[in-house]
């Protein structure tokens, strides 16, 4: 069963994320993931939720995705975009 990895991203310093931008598809990739959404377009339906830049990444599994978030090459991402961005992030298993 796959998993998606959904943040919702407030960018605090666009030029510093740009460097985040660049390390993590090689991290998704590494993990047998691919990116659904990453930014464009969002617009609230209900509930009140005003989200920033939406990135939505499929994984084969729910180990997978874990595995992801685990690697050197995201603790590296994460490392570059620690004073560039803001982030919510969950991981939930699809259907």
């Amino acid at each position: 069963m796959p998993a998606y990895i959904i943040a919702d991203v407030n960018v605090t310093n666009p030029a510093a994320y740009e460097n985040y931008k660049k390390l993590t598809p090689n991290a998704v990739a590494t993990n047998g993931g691919r990116f659904i959404a990453r930014g464009g377009q969002a617009e609230e339906l209900e509930g009140g939720w005003q989200p920033n830049r939406v990135v939505i990444l499929e994984f084969p599994d729910y180990a997978a995705a874990k595995a992801f978030y685990d690697s050197p090459e995201y603790r590296e991402a994460r490392e570059a975009r620690k004073d560039a961005a803001d982030f919510r992030m969950i991981v939930v298993d699809g259907a």
